[in-house]
């Protein structure tokens, strides 16, 4: 189906196989170590960064042995190293910019692996804020169509407190303000709606455009192998292809 499609669409096709070699269990155990020391403990109930993530882990299909595991290790009851959280910014070949959230026991690994990913690929590692103010943190909360029109969708979202309703071939992405994702999220469940996923994530304010040609791939595969990072979580980017076909 041809249309625009953003980065985030792009990613969603590439499919269960790619999520393991990325070895998607291990980076989720991550997330949730960090969850728990800076989103305020082990309960998920108090803890909504912790719920977000035991929520993905479900929709993966992780072992709940495994998030017990990586609750436990932010606990000190493990025997890995210290784990944190960082931010790396730049710029994709072709001036797409690009924010990437990993989780690291060892800094300078972690940036020596992306910075070759970079310099291999022709892209521009920037320093802290060089592409930040091009985002903008919010919830996004991905719901099946089920038939439903975008302007119903839409109303229903900014009924519930949503900021922003976008449409994808079979979803629609509601955006709300962090602080209100799992209220609006449980609102449109109690509403009948299907939710796929609900996370929080770095949202360009504007994109660049580009159609698809040798260079846009060229920009995809970059952006998959800072993805396929052990040590990273997520990588944001403000690329938007147009005529972009779903294979």
């Amino acid at each position: 189906m041809s249309g625009h499609s953003k980065w985030s669409q792009i990613k969603r096709q590439k499919g269960v196989a790619d999520a393991k070699r990325g070895q998607i269990f291990t980076k989720l155990g991550n997330a949730i170590t960090i969850a728990v020391r800076e989103g305020g403990g082990p309960d998920p109930e108090s803890n909504f960064k912790l719920r977000l993530m035991i929520e993905k882990a479900r929709e993966n299909n992780m072992p709940k042995e495994n998030v017990q595991r990586a609750i436990e290790r932010a606990l000190g009851k493990g025997g890995e190293g210290n784990l944190s959280e960082v931010v790396f910014e730049g710029f994709a070949p072709g001036g797409a910019a690009v924010i990437i959230e990993a989780v690291t026991d060892n800094h300078l690994r972690t940036q020596a692996a992306i910075k070759n990913v970079f310099n291999r690929m022709g892209g521009n590692i920037g320093g802290q804020g060089s592409v930040a103010y091009l985002f903008n943190k919010c919830g996004v909360i991905n719901i099946f169509k089920d038939g439903k029109s975008q302007e119903e969708i839409f109303l229903l979202a900014c009924d519930c407190g949503a900021i922003d309703v976008e449409e994808s071939d079979d979803l629609f992405e509601i955006f709300t303000h962090p602080q209100n994702l799992h209220e609006i999220k449980k609102i449109l469940e109690e509403k009948g709606l299907t939710v796929n996923s609900a996370e929080l994530v770095m949202r360009p304010l504007t994109t660049l455009q580009m159609s698809m040609n040798g260079e846009t791939q060229k920009i995809i595969d970059f952006l998959n192998m800072l993805e396929d990072l052990d040590d990273v979580l997520k990588v944001y980017s403000n690329l938007e292809i147009l005529g972009y076909e779903k294979n």
